[in-house]
């Protein structure tokens, strides 16, 4: 519970460049600060505060954003994770010159990355971090050059990636076992999947689906070295990662030692 600085800010001390944290961006105070830095071009990525437009105006190149989805698929908040609970096979990082609105400003750049899967947003953020890294750095030599051609986006084929909830994360075993499947992958390492057996919460945090026939939605239907076999609307979902309150994530094997499972059990029903 410690307040900790940022990679980023560590790194920018050690070689004494000023790091300015505002509150907010619309005061004439912070405004005139960045004025008196008389930058060509500001940066922004994964940034939770909206730049103004007295804000966007100040560079000389304006402001870019690195967004982690192929504009004008995922604007918005969650792109990553929106992306793979939809099922795309696809996504990437677009560097994007903002306006005013959201992730509506003209693409300049596009960075194409499949999505696996075994893909998670952890592992597919950390892929999009790398690329972005990268993209960002050759989008900035292509402008210093003047070979930048923007790109109007599509508002057509928008849509919108909406800021994550714990409550959503909450598994509705009447759903198809690949949906679920996609959720406990979407929503790892936050909000996480969860689900409650006997009051308990209890956090999904791998798995498989199957598609065999099944039993009511919720059903332990078999409990092996490897997996926790539960019943869905749709097909069977194999619980191979789990976690329950204050505890490590656990194979199955070695969360069943603890938690005792058996066939004929259910989730997501308070059984108290």
């Amino acid at each position: 519970m410690q307040l900790t600085a940022s990679p980023v800010k560590k790194l920018a001390l050690e070689h004494d460049i000023p790091v300015l944290q505002p509150a907010s961006l619309k005061s004439e105070e912070i405004q005139q600060t960045l004025r008196a830095l008389k930058a060509d071009v500001m940066v922004v990525a994964a940034y939770g505060l909206i730049l103004p437009s007295a804000v966007l105006d100040i560079p000389r190149l304006g402001c870019l954003n690195i967004h982690a989805s192929l504009l004008p698929r995922w604007r918005g908040a969650a792109p990553i994770q929106r992306a793979i609970l939809a099922g795309d096979a696809e996504t990437g990082i677009t560097i994007m010159q903002m306006d005013v609105g959201l992730d509506t400003g003209d693409m300049l750049f596009k960075y194409p990355c499949p999505i696996l899967a075994t893909d998670d947003a952890q592992s597919l953020h950390d892929k999009l971090a790398d690329i972005g890294a990268t993209g960002i750095v050759d989008a900035l030599q292509q402008l210093e050059k003047g070979t930048v051609h923007p790109e109007k986006q599509d508002d057509s084929q928008a849509c919108y990636a909406a800021k994550l909830s714990k409550q959503e994360a909450l598994v509705d075993w009447s759903l198809d076992s690949v949906v679920l499947e996609r959720m406990i992958r979407g929503y790892f390492p936050f909000p996480a999947a969860h689900t409650e057996f006997n009051g308990t919460p209890i956090k999904l945090l791998r798995a498989r689906p199957g598609l065999q026939e099944t039993a009511s939605p919720g059903t332990v239907l078999g409990v092996n070295k490897s997996e926790i076999v539960v019943a869905c609307g749709r097909g069977t979902l194999a619980l191979e990662v789990l976690q329950k309150p204050g505890g490590k994530p656990l194979p199955a094997v070695q969360f069943v030692q603890g938690f005792p499972l058996k066939a004929g059990d259910r989730f997501g029903v308070d059984k108290l």
